[in-house]
């Protein structure tokens, strides 16, 4: 296979683009890197793009390895034929190849070789001849196979002994074929079903899947992972379950050449055998496997999807926040966090049960608000996240000002606060403490603070636990990738947590950069950065393009323009005579002029491509800029709703808090968040949810019902 032409096909590219995107990566350069800085040579591909193809130029490498590996081991034993060869070479994915070693592959004792032990293999070739007729009956030609041995396995009693033996080869051989495995695998998925049937009589979450089928082939992902689980807490009996004369039909058909036969009786018991026992089995794991990894690749998608826009949230920029984390027996932490979301000071208050100390509370809570000039309290969402926001509302009522509140969601907070990193962070915090502080900071800036948390804590995915953890692992970390460096970081506030997300910097040269920040005071350069232990020229090169330096004297140091481009920024601004000192809003016509001159013919005289004279116009036109400005800001309250307000026909404005396969959730405002479906979502057909919602989206929905016993909000956008 020639994986460039593969993959150029599968992606719809060019070869020379694939070809020169394979060499970038080959060299150690990052997504982020490739994606920002080496648009002339992918053609401008975008991260997304580039992370499916690395993952498809890794599977295709190993499935070459693997190719080599078996045909190894089949010329090792003398049998490679060029038939072996063509079929290896044709083989699309790693299960295709296992059937080709299938018959080569040392086997632990079965039936079969105990059979060819006993000398019946010659038995079992006559019977596959399927002659017209025989010299003899086959059954007086078994005899001929009897014979007594000191190895008792190795006896043969009877001719109906060697009749069976041979069968077993038979049955083996069959089983052992990679094309009837392939053709089987195609008949059982068009024309199975996964059957769920209840494994213990008790009431479960899995309830609706006790008595279940439905089609392999049309069964969603969603659905698999849910039986799977269900499964595995024994809660259900799974099975793939086909009509076996389908596959037996077939079967005969492809083995039996001669009907008239008397060889075929034995040939069609064989194959018989050889599917219920041998192949069955064998498909059926492997079915379920291939719908494993289809379910989890495509959770694992929307899981990323969730996670980006959760992580590319507008952040509330220049607010003092108050952080709230609710709680009952040991009170609700508080923690001010400034503008720069330096934590100010912290307390600690009652208002909940057992105590029920709302005055006393609420003169803590006035005097931090009035001290600092809070802007906003931003109150987590779990445990006793109802009786704060009533009691928060209130002070705020008294108060009489413009203050507002937010119900955050704390998914993940207990995580960080409990972390080695947290404990660095704030090493004379108790856990709830940190917990207040990361709800405040994750108002002010999203990103920054759910960097601090494994992805998989943050509340925005689904069946995350029953998924292969390195593969989501790996995604969901390119997914912080790619959104910390489309952003850019300050380098010299970013915590280290942040930094090693940055391309071209591991954790450990993360630290050593906040280390070095420590010892030196703040950078004044990027190539300041060249003096940091462990950063190297390749890993300056990956990174700097990413990092920000704002009062550096280089004001293109707090620009997304690379270093290597320094020098071309500084001729675009001379040929249009801008001075450095223009950068921002001196340059609102730059952009005119180039397309005027001719942004082809500039890019030529800059000698850079096109694509990055576009993005240093853009950088040129809005230093330090931030993507996530343009988006809607968090919805900030400041009155309380309860389930019990809600009644069906109300219209509310909401935030998407999580897209699943069968729907989204989104926050109204009350404690519980409502779930539209995925049938509710549009009047059009929608086949997804995330076609028309996205994590972080405000949206105006409808109530259609409400069951305060089950804590269930029912939602729709249909009006």
């Amino acid at each position: 296979m020639n994986i460039i032409e593969a993959l150029a096909k599968e992606f719809n590219l060019k070869i020379s683009q694939v070809e020169a995107t394979v060499g970038l990566i080959d060299d150690g350069n990052t997504i982020p890197f490739i994606a920002r800085y080496r648009k002339e040579v992918t053609g401008s591909l975008d991260d997304t793009v580039l992370r499916n193809l690395d993952d498809r130029l890794k599977y295709l490498r190993n499935l070459e390895a693997r190719k080599a590996e078996v045909s190894s081991l089949i010329e090792a034993q003398g049998k490679l034929t060029p038939e072996i060869v063509e079929a290896l070479q044709k083989a699309q994915i790693l299960t295709e190849v296992e059937d080709i070693y299938r018959p080569f592959k040392p086997k632990r004792e079965t039936r079969a070789s105990i059979a060819r032990k006993k000398g019946l293999e010659p038995l079992a070739l006559l019977i596959m001849e399927q002659r017209d007729s025989y010299e003899n009956d086959l059954m007086e030609i078994a005899k001929e196979y009897i014979k007594d041995n000191e190895d008792k396995k190795l006896v043969v009693k009877t001719a109906e002994d060697a009749i069976n033996g041979a069968k077993d080869i038979i049955a083996e051989d069959i089983s052992d074929n990679a094309d009837y495995r392939k053709a089987i695998r195609a008949l059982t998925t068009e024309h199975g079903q996964i059957v769920s049937k209840k494994a213990k009589d008790e009431d479960s979450v899995y309830s609706s899947y006790y008595d279940y089928n439905e089609s392999v082939k049309k069964i969603p992902g969603h659905r698999i992972l849910a039986i799977n689980r269900g499964e595995k807490e024994e809660f259900l009996k799974v099975d793939v379950v086909v009509d076996s004369e389908i596959i037996l039909n077939y079967l005969f058909s492809s083995i039996i050449t001669n009907s008239k036969s008397p060889a075929k009786v034995y040939i069609t018991e064989a194959i018989t055998d050889s599917y219920e026992r041998l192949i069955a089995p064998s498909v059926e794991r492997e079915i379920r496997t291939a719908l494993f990894d289809d379910a989890s690749e495509g959770a694992i998608k929307l899981f990323s999807d969730n996670l980006k826009h959760l992580l590319m949230q507008a952040p509330l920029k220049g607010k003092t926040v108050l952080g709230y984390d609710p709680g009952y027996r040991t009170g609700c932490k508080l923690a001010v966090v400034d503008k720069t979301g330096k934590v100010i000071d912290t307390a600690v208050i009652y208002p909940t049960k057992p105590r029920e100390d709302i005055e006393g509370s609420a003169k803590i809570v006035t005097r931090l608000i009035t001290k600092y000039g809070v802007d906003v309290v931003a109150i987590g969402n779990g445990t006793a996240s109802k009786e704060s926001e009533i009691f928060i509302a209130g002070v705020l009522k008294e108060l009489a000002s413009d203050k507002k509140y937010i119900m955050v969601s704390e998914a993940g907070a207990s995580v960080y606060s409990a972390s080695k990193l947290g404990a660095e962070e704030f090493p004379d915090f108790d856990v709830t403490q940190r917990s207040a502080v990361s709800i405040a900071r994750r108002l002010q800036d999203p990103l920054a603070e759910l960097v601090k948390i494994d992805p998989k804590s943050i509340g925005v995915g689904q069946y995350q636990h029953d998924m292969k953890q390195a593969r989501l692992d790996e995604a969901l970390g390119g997914v912080v990738e790619d959104c910390v460096n489309s952003i850019g970081v300050d380098v010299n506030t970013a915590s280290y947590s942040l930094l090693s997300y940055i391309s071209g910097i591991n954790m450990a040269s993360a630290k050593n950069i906040v280390k070095y920040r420590e010892e030196n005071g703040e950078f004044t350069k990027r190539s300041e950065l060249l003096k940091v232990p462990k950063i190297g020229a390749k890993a300056y090169e990956q990174c700097a393009g990413f990092l920000r330096v704002p009062d550096s004297n280089e004001i293109l140091d707090n620009t997304g323009v690379h270093p290597e481009s320094y020098e071309a920024a500084k001729k675009l601004l001379a040929k249009f005579e801008y001075t450095l000192d223009s950068v921002g809003s001196g340059l609102r016509d730059i952009r005119s002029k180039c397309a005027k001159y001719g942004t082809k013919k500039l890019a030529g005289e800059l000698e850079i491509g096109e694509p990055t004279l576009l993005d240093i116009i853009g950088e040129l036109e809005k230093p330090g800029r931030d993507v996530r400005d343009s988006l809607p800001l968090p919805i900030l309250r400041d009155d309380v709703l309860g389930m019990e307000d809600l009644k069906p026909g109300m219209t509310m404005t909401g935030t998407v808090r999580n897209v699943i396969d069968f729907g989204a959730f989104i926050d109204i405002g009350v404690h519980q968040d409502g779930l539209v479906h995925v049938s509710q979502l549009s009047t059009k057909f929608v086949k997804h949810p995330s076609e028309v919602l996205s994590v972080g989206d405000i949206v105006t929905v409808k109530i259609l019902d409400v069951d305060l016993n089950k804590k269930r909000i029912s939602l729709t956008m249909k009006f």
